[in-house]
């Protein structure tokens, strides 16, 4: 029998405050769209993807929970407020936000819940110009002074 390929995904806060690391590979990836993730997210969506709970281990601090709703929880960074986690308390499994991932590239959403509560400007907002940050700013990305914590182990 063949052996398995060893999974680790790893992630984190913009501080690094919170790490984590996955060992089985997400399934679910979705973006929500309900009213609870905008809030949640400060954003049109939230992207997630999600994992046996048994398969997430906190390898620096840990998130500060807040339920909610009656039926889950969100885990969020205590120290700069990056949401990591949504999951429903009467589940086995817990995702994790797919923007938190350190290569979220890999991972693509395949659903989408919530659509409800779908901004109706969403579509459009996807093809508006677009503009690169540097030549937004004005300045080499390397003179923002960046504070964000880089996306690997430190």
């Amino acid at each position: 029998m063949a052996e398995e390929a060893k999974i680790e995904l790893r992630g984190g806060c913009q501080c690094g405050a919170v790490r984590y690391l996955l060992t089985a590979a997400p399934t679910g990836e979705n973006i929500c769209h309900c009213r609870m993730c905008q809030k949640a997210g400060g954003a049109p969506f939230m992207a997630f993807a999600g994992v046996p709970l048994n398969a997430l281990a906190w390898t620096r601090g840990a998130p500060k929970i807040f339920r909610s709703s009656a039926i889950a929880e969100r885990g969020f960074c205590p120290e700069c407020g990056t949401p990591l986690t949504y999951r429903m308390l009467s589940g086995e499994r817990i995702s994790v936000t797919i923007g938190s991932l350190d290569e979220p590239a890999n991972v693509a959403p395949k659903r989408q819940f919530g659509v409800e509560a779908k901004l109706p400007w969403i579509e459009g907002a996807l093809s508006l110009p677009a503009v690169e940050t540097g030549d937004w700013l004005k300045l080499d990305a390397a003179a923002l002074g960046s504070r964000q914590h880089p996306d690997h182990e430190t």
